[in-house]
Formats: C-alpha cells, sequence, structure tokens
C-alpha cells in the first residue's frame, strides 16, 4: 500500500505541473497575439496610405481596397468568414445586418466592397476613426435630428454612385445570444421616405444581412462563450480585442437575403419590421445550424 505521505506528494507534483501547463499556455497565447497584432499594423499601416491617396485623388480602387483589404485581416486574425448568399451586382444595396461584435467590421467587408453608417462617437476614437474614414463611413449623430436629415442626404448620393451601405438597425451591438429589435428610427438616417428614395436613389435593393458566430477553436460557441466573441455594454474594446488576438480561429457566417426593391417598402417602419424579420429567422436558423437552401451558393 502507498502510505499517505507518498500520495500527498505525488498529488502535489500533479497540481504544480498543471499550473506550469497553464502558465505555458498563458505565455504562447500571449506570444499568438503579439504575433497578429504585430502582422495587423505591418499590414495595416502601409495601407492606409494607399487609401488616403486613393480617396485624395477619387480613384475608383478606394471602394474595392477595403474588401480586399478586410479578406486579409480576417485571415491574419484567424475569422474563417462562410457566407451564404450574395450581394447584389445589378444594383447598390442598402444592407440591414445585426451587430454583435467590432470583428463584424472585417468580416462583412470581406463578402464585398461596402461602407458603413456609425455612430458619430465613433469618429472621436483614436486611431478606430482613421481606419473608418479610410472606409468611407457615414457618421450620424442620431440625437440631433437636423444632422440626421443631412446625412440622409449623403447616404442617398452615396446609393445613387453605387456604394453598397450596411445599417446596424439595432442601434448597438448584442451579446450573440439574440437579435435585438429595430430601431425604425435609424431607417431615418438612410433615406428611406417614399419621396426621398423615388427623386434621389430609384434603383436600390435591400438586403438582409444575419451574422452568427458558430464556433470557437473548431467547436461550436455555447452560451456563456459568446463573450469572448460580442463586444457590447461596457466593454473594454482595447482588452477585448486583445482577448480575440489570444483566441484560437472563430468561425463567422454571413446570411445575406435576397435583394427586395426598396420602392417595394412603403416606408421606414415597414423596412424596419421586414429587415428584422428576416434577419431574426435567419440568424436563429445559423444558431441552430439549420441553413435555408434558398440561401446557399
Amino acid at each position: 500500500m502507498v502510505d499517505a505521505p507518498a500520495k500527498m506528494a505525488e498529488a502535489e507534483h500533479g497540481m504544480e505541473a498543471l499550473v506550469f501547463q497553464g502558465w505555458i499556455m498563458r505565455i504562447l497565447r500571449n506570444l499568438r497575439a503579439a504575433a497578429r497584432l504585430s502582422a495587423f499594423l505591418a499590414l495595416t499601416l502601409p495601407l492606409m496610405l494607399v487609401q488616403y491617396f486613393l480617396i485624395t485623388f477619387g480613384l475608383p480602387q478606394a471602394k474595392t481596397l477595403p474588401h480586399r483589404y478586410h479578406k486579409l485581416v480576417c485571415r491574419l486574425l484567424g475569422i474563417r468568414v462562410n457566407v451564404i448568399g450574395s450581394l447584389d451586382t445589378a444594383r447598390p444595396a442598402l444592407l440591414v445586418s445585426n451587430h454583435v461584435s467590432w470583428l463584424d467590421i472585417p468580416a462583412l467587408s470581406s463578402a464585398g466592397p461596402v461602407c458603413f453608417v456609425a455612430k458619430a462617437e465613433v469618429s472621436r476614437w483614436p486611431f478606430v476613426s482613421l481606419l473608418a474614414r479610410l472606409q468611407r463611413t457615414v457618421f450620424v449623430d442620431r440625437t440631433r435630428r437636423t444632422l440626421v436629415k443631412n446625412k440622409a442626404s449623403e447616404i442617398a448620393a452615396r446609393l445613387a454612385q453605387g456604394d453598397n451601405i450596411v445599417l446596424f438597425a439595432e442601434g448597438t451591438s448584442s451579446d450573440g445570444n439574440r437579435v435585438l429589435p429595430f430601431r425604425s428610427s435609424l431607417f431615418s438616417a438612410a433615406c428611406l421616405e417614399p419621396a426621398a428614395t423615388a427623386s434621389k436613389s430609384p434603383d436600390v435593393s435591400v438586403q438582409t444581412v444575419a451574422i452568427t458566430y458558430t464556433h470557437l477553436h473548431g467547436l461550436p460557441i455555447m452560451r456563456h462563450e459568446r463573450p469572448v466573441i460580442a463586444w457590447y455594454g461596457d466593454m473594454d474594446i482595447m482588452s477585448h480585442a486583445w482577448n480575440v488576438l489570444k483566441s484560437g480561429p472563430v468561425d463567422v457566417t454571413i446570411s445575406i437575403g435576397e435583394p427586395v426593391p426598396l420602392a417595394s417598402l412603403r416606408d421606414r417602419k415597414e423596412l424596419a419590421a421586414f429587415s428584422e424579420a428576416r434577419v431574426r429567422r435567419d440568424y436563429v436558423d445559423q444558431l441552430t445550424s439549420r441553413p435555408r437552401a434558398a440561401y446557399l451558393r
């Protein structure tokens, strides 16, 4: 028989081994994050200058460079994007989407050339604001109606010029376990009243986008694990980003709905209800692994 002191020594040795393994894993995760951050900066900083040049001289490549850039960013960050459906190539589209994380930006942009509508606060965030401006983002101060109307004209002009505009209709990011109610008031910033759309952007389609993060490290994401990906509430973006850089590969599915003529929807309330129903349906389908065959490419 093994005496008690021997058993205790064996248990202590096992605990020391586990602590050492945990320490090694933390070191490796931090090294992985540092390597990813270095690669991200090495890619981003030169291309920021290129994009600034393209925008300054009004070159058409300014619309497509962010798409190609974000495809590379997704590879660097270990984001594996599965796109179901496709963007309307016949006319510009207003893309109405749910919002889970800052990761939505590279994931969505990797699916096609798009621009975003963002809240005015983003324009004051260090470094992030510069990236957003180079993406040709439209900043909207939702608390001031006069500015919202002015931005509506800008968005209408951008759609008329052929840009695809992404609107996060929940008004904020969620915890990733559900789709929040869409706020119809946000659609007023996209020039969606019938008179405006008829006169400024008559040939625009609406496509819904459901963003669903499905796997982490190749395994289905459990409910309690979603805050690893989801960025919401008062989470600090820097610490959240560092944790994402430390994590393993992430799988995200982007379900793009079939295009519907914007003119077929009477007003912003009807559009909000229509979009919410489709996004919620497609989100639940992906979350429960029941994709709709009609959307598969």
